[in-house]
């Protein structure tokens, strides 16, 4: 599935996309890189680590107290 102009997008991806949030939100409230932020919101196939979707979670549980790790990867 494809959103704005014509980029592969993640789940994590259509999750900022419907809210109409940035990738740098994710860098300035996750603390992940802008490589990092790049490939979990572009790259259905990537895996981040244990302690990245730690930090993902505890930032997204801000906009949303119900996300789970299990909404974005198989964990």
């Amino acid at each position: 599935m494809s959103y704005g102009l014509g980029k592969r997008r993640s789940k994590l991806g259509r999750w900022f996309d419907a809210r109409g949030m940035k990738q740098g939100w994710l860098i300035d409230n996750a603390g992940v890189n802008k490589n990092t932020a790049s490939a979990l919101c572009n790259d259905p196939n990537y895996s981040p680590t244990l302690p990245t979707i730690r930090k993902i979670i505890k930032a997204l549980r801000r906009i949303d107290p119900n996300v789970n790790a299990s909404d974005f990867w198989d964990v």
